[in-house]
């Protein structure tokens, strides 16, 4: 009975947890639906999209890449370097889930986002299965239902909120990169770069459709790589 309490302690205190990303997630989501109707994909493969793939950045990205005619290898080839910093993010985590049996990691490994991570790595203390598992099934029927709302019944919403709604992943994108840009001015530098870069690339129409993103994200992960690994040497000198 006391383990049995103790999972329910730790299943509340998860919900209460998670609650701000379920809020957030939801009508994000709700905008993703409606861009890939609006892009004439099928309902199915929208909510397909957020039910396998579930990574908002990356179905964003992609729902922009086959409006513009990309080949379905660049598309994967893009969304593959942009998810690469979920190895990192597990990778760090891996060390909290000791006590967690290795059976269930691969499906706690899935449901890590920027967000969960963020939520999780600021809760270390509270890390366990039942605790982890509940943000991440929390967060992840969130993200398929506001799809799936999104993709229904986005179109009666009035046009202003839609434009609201369209633009809640930039929101979501500059309140995760804003307290990090102001603790590090090199997470500043490498985003502006970032920034610089793909404009360049996309205005000098070098590169065809998609891999001006794919060519972006490589030169900044690489600077990333340099200025902190540089950062990091002389920290230890």
């Amino acid at each position: 009975m006391t383990k049995d309490k103790n999972i329910k302690n730790k299943v509340k205190e998860a919900m209460v947890t998670g609650l701000p990303i379920v809020i957030g997630y939801f009508p994000i989501a709700m905008a993703f639906g409606l861009l890939s109707k609006n892009t004439f994909i099928s309902f199915r493969d929208t909510s397909l999209l957020s039910m396998v793939v579930y990574a908002g950045a990356s179905q964003f990205m992609a729902l922009d890449l086959i409006g513009a005619g990309v080949t379905w290898a660049n598309i994967i080839l893009a969304t593959f370097l942009l998810n690469l910093r979920h190895m990192m993010m597990t990778a760090s985590l891996a060390v909290e889930f000791k006590s967690i049996h290795k059976k269930f990691l691969p499906l706690l490994a899935f449901g890590i986002t920027d967000e969960t991570f963020s939520l999780i790595s600021f809760n270390r203390g509270k890390i366990s299965l039942p605790f982890v598992l509940t943000i991440n099934i929390m967060a992840y029927c969130s993200w398929l239902s506001g799809t799936m709302v999104g993709y229904l019944v986005g179109e009666i919403l009035p046009q202003s909120l839609q434009s609201s709604l369209s633009i809640g992943l930039y929101a979501m994108f500059a309140a995760l990169l804003s307290p990090e840009a102001g603790k590090s001015k090199d997470v500043l530098f490498i985003s502006i770069i970032a920034a610089i870069i793909y404009i360049m690339l996309f205005y000098s129409n070098i590169f065809t459709s998609g891999w001006d993103i794919i060519i972006g994200i490589i030169i900044s992960s690489a600077l990333g790589v340099v200025i902190f690994k540089k950062d990091s040497r002389e920290g230890e000198n």
